[in-house]
């Protein structure tokens, strides 16, 4: 590679991946009385900078797939900073901002092709404790890339469809070893093909299977968890058909609606998840209609929470720990802060080592 596509390709990176991080802390603390400070901090300049320079660049053919995936993994993180900017003049400006936060994700998704060709993007999708493991980036980059069957893909149609889901399989996946599981629900009105980035750093970094349905409605089947539990049943087997996992390291874990229903779901006798880590989710007694006493006993429960959170008070968190204590479950309970409604990603690999232990 000549020094010149080198230099640019190193510019866009050099905006893109900081713009990553930005929009994450501000998914983490976006809330009705902070949006408009934190949209005030915004800088779409150095994005729009290197993508102009980008576009008036001279690339050689050999680079375009590699061209085509960072202008697109700016493109999107710009999309979102630019609309977070203006959602405070927005009608529903919360809701504008998570329209606006989901572009981060597309931006992860287009990036990740490059994740074997280039290191600094290779090191972007690990846990931060992870990206200077010798070991484990030279286990990465024995591994041809495109293996096939490994990495992220998607099963039952197109990105985001409905009753579908998101897949990532480890780069070293081996069938001799099956690695543990991970279901992760995303929220209302999501979907799987953007709530998987939530775990793919630390799922690329432990050799996580990680799989993000997508609900077949809106948001999941809340007052009857079997409908969707259904569902995802089946991706599950079709998953493990073809990849099979650890039987004893099984965690449904879930974000907002997804975090409800991981109650609901997760708590019903014969479920087959062994570890539960609800995030940002509502508990009313009511679930606890649907759990079966046998279950409850000694089953690993993980509650996140943010004691900032806007649309489900951490009462609701502290209830569920309170009660699902005193039916014999093995609880803990993490109130944060300094956290809104949100996925705590600085968290992320804290549970998956309560789940891995």
């Amino acid at each position: 590679m000549d020094e010149d596509a080198a230099a640019m390709i190193g510019r866009l990176l050099d905006a893109t991946l900081p713009a990553i991080e930005t929009l994450d802390a501000m998914a983490r603390h976006v809330a009705p009385d902070t949006l408009e400070t934190l949209a005030g901090r915004v800088d779409t300049a150095p994005l729009a900078a290197a993508l102009a320079a980008a576009g008036a660049f001279a690339w050689p053919d050999r680079l375009a797939p590699l061209r085509d995936c960072l202008t697109d993994a700016a493109t999107e993180a710009q999309v979102a900073l630019s609309g977070f900017m203006r959602a405070p003049d927005d009608a529903n400006p919360m809701l504008a901002a998570g329209r606006a936060l989901r572009h981060r994700a597309r931006a992860e998704a287009a990036l990740y092709p490059l994740a074997a060709f280039l290191p600094p993007v290779g090191r972007h999708f690990l846990e931060p404790a992870a990206r200077g493991d010798a070991a484990l980036l030279a286990r990465l980059a024995a591994v041809p890339p495109g293996r096939d069957g490994t990495g992220v893909m998607h099963l039952g149609g197109p990105p985001g469809t409905r009753g579908g889901c998101a897949l990532y399989v480890p780069e070293t996946y081996d069938p001799a070893r099956p690695p543990p599981l991970v279901v992760a629900l995303h929220g209302g009105s999501g979907n799987g093909a953007d709530f998987l980035w939530t775990w793919l750093r630390v799922a690329r970094s432990r050799g996580l299977l990680l799989v993000a349905p997508t609900s077949p409605g809106r948001t999941w089947t809340l007052d009857d968890p079997g409908a969707d539990g259904e569902v995802i049943e089946r991706i599950l087997a079709d998953v493990e058909a073809r990849w099979p996992v650890d039987p004893g390291r099984r965690l449904l874990t879930g974000m907002s609606d997804g975090g409800t229903f991981s109650y609901g779901l997760g708590l019903q006798d014969g479920q087959r998840f062994t570890h539960l880590a609800p995030v940002a989710a509502a508990f009313h007694p009511v679930l606890m209609m649907l759990a079966h006493p046998a279950r409850l006993r000694g089953l690993p429960i993980h509650i996140l929470h943010g004691a900032r959170d806007w649309m489900f008070p951490a009462t609701m968190a502290r209830e569920a720990a309170r009660v699902l204590a005193g039916t014999g479950a093995l609880v803990t309970h993490e109130e944060i802060a300094d956290l809104a409604h949100a996925w705590p990603s600085e968290r992320t690999a804290a549970l998956a080592a309560w789940f891995l232990a």
